[in-house]
């Protein structure tokens, strides 16, 4: 399993959720670069989760580009997720 998987972020956002009492939020983990990659989880692998009331929906998405990019790209990434389940836009995944 790892840092980097689908448990890991759906266990902080529930944690967040359990914490801070919210309808909605949102977790990341992955490997941005420029070190830190294997085969099975590349430089650029990371995994998104959100949390929407009591469902959670999360993904794996594969970036590429430097450090800063991955980190850019995972941060769009999560928070136009948060806005499409915000709007109701995404209701059967998880």
């Amino acid at each position: 399993m790892g840092a980097v998987s689908r448990e890991v972020v759906e266990a902080m956002v529930r944690g967040a959720q359990d914490k801070s009492h919210a309808r909605f939020a949102v977790a990341v983990s992955g490997v941005a670069g420029p070190d830190g990659g294997s085969p099975s989880k590349p430089v650029g692998t990371v995994w998104l989760a959100w949390g929407v009331g009591e469902q959670v929906f999360s993904e794996v998405q594969h970036f590429p580009g430097n450090r800063d990019e991955v980190r850019r790209q995972t941060v769009k990434a999560a928070l136009e997720g948060l806005l499409r389940h915000a709007a109701g836009e995404i209701s059967n995944q998880g």
